[in-house]
C-alpha cells in the first residue's frame, strides 16, 4: 500500500493524475507511473537514472555519504570481519550464515569448482590471443549445456544448485582462460584449499611445479572478490536481471551480465587505470598530466579517481589502500616504475584542492588495479576477475526476481523518426 500521494497535471489531459509514492528502508521515495500507460504517457529517462525499475532488499547505495551496505551490513566491517564466501552466503540468503552454516556452504562450493572435462575442449576453439572476456562470455553460456538438470528456474533448489556451481566454477574458468592464453595446461582445482588460495593456485602454478600460496596475497585477492560482489542495480546487475525477466537459464543470464561488465564504461576502469599509468609512464610526467586532467578541453582524464554513485569516498577504497600497502610490502614492490606513479597520484588526489573540491578521491578501482598487477595478474585479466568476483551478487538479485511476482522487461522510447508514409511506385 502506497505512504503517500503525488499529483501530476499534464497538458491536454483532463484529470489531475493521484501516482501513489512509495517509502523505502532507506534512500529516495519512488513515485509509482505504472498507471501513466494507461493514461497514453510514458515517462522518458535515459539511462534509467531516475528509475527504480524494481525493489530489492540485498544492497543499498547512498553515494552522497559514501554509504554500501550489503543485506544491511557496512561493506567496511564485511571486509574488515567476514570473507568472500560468507558474503556469498550473505547476499544469497539475507542473513550471515552459522558456524555450521558457513561450513556447509564452504564444502558445498569446494566441491563444485571442478568442470566438466569436456569444456576444456571448448577452449581449442578460441584464438590464443581472444581476449579474456570474449572467451568468458562464451564459456559461461555453454554451461548450460553440462548442466541442464539444475535450469528449471521456477525450481527453488534448481535454483541455489546453479548458485553454487557458477560461484564454484568461475574461479576456475577464470584461471583456464589466463593458462589458455599463455599456451600452459590447466591447473585441477584443490579442494583444501580457500576459495582465493585455490584461484591463485590455478593461476600461477603448473604441474611442474606447486608453490606454496602468500596468505598476505589470498587475503588480497578475498578481499578484491568481496568487494566487488554486489553494486546494486548497475548495469550488469540490470543486464543479468532484464535476460532473467524473458525466463532465460541462468547460465545464459549471468553470460548477459559478463558481456555488459565488458564494457570500459563499467567493468573495464581498473584496466583503464593501468592503462593511465603506462601512458604516465615515468614520474617526471606526472605534474603536465596533472594540468592535462585540469583543462576540461582536454581528452586526458585520471582514471580510477572519482566514482559516478560515490560524490564523496568510495567506502570500498579505504579498505582496499590497506591491501595495496599490505601486497606491496609482502612482494617489495614499492619501488616498481608503475607502483611508484600511482602512488604520487593518489597522493596528489587527496590534497590538491582541485581534486578534494570535486571528490576525485581514488576510488576501488586504483587499488584493486594495483594490487592486481602488482600479484602479477595482465591487464586484460581484470575484468575477468571482476566478474568473479560480481558472480554472487548477480545471482542474488535474479533470484530475488524469479522468487517475485515479476514481468519480462520492456522498456518504451520516445519516437522521433517517420510518420507513417507509403511505399513508392517504381
Amino acid at each position: 500500500m502506497a505512504d503517500k500521494k503525488a499529483t501530476l497535471k499534464v497538458d491536454g489531459v483532463e484529470e489531475t493524475l493521484e501516482l501513489p509514492v512509495y517509502e523505502g528502508t532507506l534512500g529516495p521515495d519512488v513515485v509509482d507511473v505504472r498507471s501513466l500507460t494507461g493514461k497514453g504517457l510514458f515517462t522518458y529517462d535515459p539511462g534509467f537514472v531516475s528509475t527504480a525499475a524494481t525493489e530489492s532488499k540485498i544492497t543499498f547505495i547512498d553515494g552522497g555519504k559514501g554509504v554500501l551496505l550489503h543485506r544491511g551490513y557496512p561493506i567496511d566491517q564485511l571486509a574488515e570481519k567476514s570473507d568472500y564466501l560468507e558474503t556469498c552466503y550473505l547476499l544469497l540468503h539475507g542473513e550471515l550464515p552459522t558456524a555450521e552454516q558457513k561450513e556447509t556452504f564452504v564444502s558445498t562450493i569446494k566441491n563444485h569448482t571442478m568442470v566438466h572435462e569436456q569444456l576444456s575442449h571448448f577452449f581449442n576453439g578460441f584464438r590464443r590471443d581472444a581476449h579474456p572476456m570474449a572467451i568468458m562470455c562464451g564459456v559461461v553460456g555453454a554451461l548450460s549445456a553440462f548442466y541442464h538438470d539444475s535450469t528449471d528456474i521456477a525450481n527453488e533448489s534448481h535454483r541455489m544448485i546453479s548458485a553454487h556451481r557458477l560461484i564454484a566454477k568461475m574461479p576456475t574458468l577464470a584461471a583456464m582462460v589466463y593458462k589458455y592464453s599463455i599456451g600452459q595446461p590447466f591447473m585441477f582445482p584443490r579442494n583444501e584449499l580457500s576459495y582465493s588460495e585455490n584461484f591463485l593456485h590455478m593461476m600461477f602454478n603448473t604441474p611442474c611445479e606447486e608453490k606454496p600460496i602468500s596468505p598476505v596475497l589470498a587475503k588480497a585477492m578475498d578481499r578484491i572478490f568481496l568487494l566487488h560482489a554486489d553494486h546494486e542495480q548497475n548495469a550488469s546487475t540490470s543486464t543479468v536481471r532484464l535476460a532473467g525477466s524473458t525466463g532465460a537459464n541462468p547460465f545464459a543470464c549471468i553470460a548477459s551480465g559478463i558481456a555488459a561488465l565488458w564494457g570500459p564504461a563499467h567493468g573495464g576502469a581498473n584496466e583503464a587505470v593501468l592503462n593511465m599509468l603506462n601512458e604516465i609512464g615515468d614520474e617526471s610526467n606526472i605534474d603536465k598530466f596533472i594540468e592535462k586532467a585540469k583543462d576540461k578541453n582536454d581528452p586526458f582524464r585520471l582514471m580510477g579517481f572519482g566514482h559516478r554513485v560515490y560524490k564523496n569516498f568510495d567506502p570500498r577504497a579505504k579498505v582496499m589502500k590497506q591491501t595495496c600497502d599490505e601486497v606491496l610490502a609482502e612482494l617489495g614492490m614499492e619501488n616498481d616504475p608503475l607502483l611508484k606513479i600511482a602512488m604520487k597520484l593518489e597522493k596528489i588526489a587527496t590534497e590538491d584542492e582541485y581534486f578534494v573540491q570535486r571528490g576525485l578521491y581514488p576510488n576501488v578501482d586504483f587499488y584493486s588495479g594495483i594490487i592486481l598487477k602488482a600479484i602479477g595478474i595482465p591487464t586484460e585479466m581484470f575484468t575477468v576477475i571482476f566478474a568473479t568476483g560480481r558472480t554472487p551478487g548477480w545471482i542474488a538479485h535474479w533470484n530475488e526476481m524469479i522468487s517475485s511476482d515479476y514481468r519480462i522487461g520492456r522498456p518504451r522510447q520516445l519516437y522521433t523518426g517517420h510518420q507513417k508514409r507509403d511505399y513508392p511506385e517504381k
